[in-house]
C-alpha cells in the first residue's frame, strides 16, 4: 500500500518468449501491436513482479488501459509510437502530464533502472527482446518523483478509482465444465494464438501461446489466470509509416468473461480514458469475479472464440 499501481509494457515476439515477471502481475491486457504480434500490458500492484521484461515500446490503447488506474498510473515503456496523428502515443503521454513524472520511459532514465540481456533466456536474441527492469527499481524510480501511494501534492492515487467487484472461489461442485478457451489473434499467425486450459480443482486456467505451454522465466511456472475476460473491440490500420494499429478502447462492445468453469456473455463499457471499463453480464449486471489474477483478452470484433 506504500506505492501505486505499476503497468509494464512486455514483449510478446515468439522470440522473447519466455518472458519474466508475467506470473505475479493482478492484471494482463494482451492486444496486437504490429504485424500480427501481440504485446502485453502487465499491471503490478499486490505483487513485485522481480526482474520484468523483455520491456516494449508505448502504444497508444495500452496508455487507455493504464489511465483507469487512479490519478497518475505508472507506466512503464521503452520509447513508442511517435508519429502525428492518433497513434501518437508519445505525444499523448505528454499531453496527459505525465512526462518526467508517473511516465518511466527507458529513454529518459537508462542503466541501472533498465538494461539489456542479449542471452537472458539462454540464447542470443534481437536486441529488441533484450530490455528488463525490476518492479522494485521502477516502484524506486516513481518514490524518487515523490510518487509513492500519494503525489507530491498528498493525494492518494486511488481517490477516484473504481475497484471492480469480486466474490471467493465456489466449491467445486458448483463449478462449470467449459474446459479449455482458444482464439486466434491475427489470420495466419499461429504463433500467436493463445489457448487457456481449465483446471476444475485448483478453479484456474492454463495458457498456451503458440501451441506451447507459456512460462515465466523467474520461476519457470506456466501462466495462470482466475478470470479470462475476452473483449471485443472495433480495429483498424492506419495508413502511417509505421502501420499502427488503433482500437475503440472507448464505448461500449461485446465480452466474453471464463471463470469457474463458465462462459458468461455480456458487454464491455468504458466512458473514457480514465473511466474504469465495466463488464456486465447479459442481464447488465456488474460481473463479480473470482477473487485472483485477470487477463484481459483485447480482440477485434469478430474473431472467433472456441470453447
Amino acid at each position: 500500500e506504500g506505492h501505486r499501481p505499476l503497468g509494464v509494457m512486455v514483449e510478446n515476439h515468439e522470440d522473447s518468449r519466455p518472458q519474466s515477471g508475467i506470473s505475479r502481475a493482478d492484471i494482463v491486457y494482451e492486444a496486437v501491436a504490429e504485424g500480427g504480434i501481440t504485446r502485453l500490458l502487465a499491471i503490478y500492484y499486490c505483487q513485485d513482479g522481480g526482474t520484468v521484461g523483455p520491456v516494449r515500446s508505448a502504444r497508444t490503447y495500452f496508455l487507455d488501459f493504464i489511465s483507469e488506474y487512479g490519478s497518475n498510473p505508472l507506466y512503464t515503456h521503452v520509447g513508442g509510437a511517435n508519429v502525428p496523428g492518433p497513434a501518437n502515443a508519445l505525444g499523448q503521454i505528454e499531453d496527459y502530464g505525465w512526462g518526467s513524472y508517473n511516465d518511466l520511459n527507458q529513454f529518459s532514465i537508462g542503466f541501472p533502472t533498465f538494461w539489456r540481456d542479449y542471452e537472458r533466456i539462454g540464447h542470443a536474441v534481437a536486441t529488441e527482446h533484450t530490455m528488463y527492469s525490476t518492479a522494485g527499481k521502477l516502484w524506486q524510480v516513481a518514490k524518487d518523483r515523490d510518487l509513492t501511494n500519494v503525489d507530491k501534492k498528498g493525494k492518494e492515487w486511488d481517490e477516484d478509482f473504481r475497484q471492480w467487484k469480486f466474490k471467493d472461489d465456489p466449491g467445486e461442485s458448483d463449478r462449470g465444465d467449459v474446459g479449455s478457451i482458444s482464439f486466434p489473434f491475427w489470420k495466419g499467425y499461429g504463433e500467436y494464438n493463445v489457448s487457456w486450459k481449465y483446471d476444475k480443482t485448483s478453479n484456474i486456467y492454463q495458457r498456451e501461446s503458440g501451441g506451447q505451454s507459456h512460462t515465466d522465466l523467474n520461476n519457470k511456472e506456466q501462466l495462470k489466470a482466475k478470470n479470462v475476460v475476452v473483449v471485443f473491440m472495433q480495429e483498424r490500420s492506419l495508413n502511417d509509416a509505421e502501420k499502427h494499429l488503433l482500437y475503440g478502447t472507448k464505448g461500449t462492445g461485446q465480452a466474453t468473461v471464463f471463470m469457474d468453469g463458465k462462459k458468461i456473455t455480456g458487454t464491455w463499457e468504458k466512458k473514457d480514458r480514465e473511466e474504469r471499463m465495466i463488464i456486465k453480464d447479459s442481464k447488465g449486471k456488474e460481473i463479480e469475479f473470482t477473487r485472483g489474477n485477470i487477463w484481459i483478452e483485447v480482440l477485434p470484433q469478430g474473431t472467433g472464440v472456441s470453447s
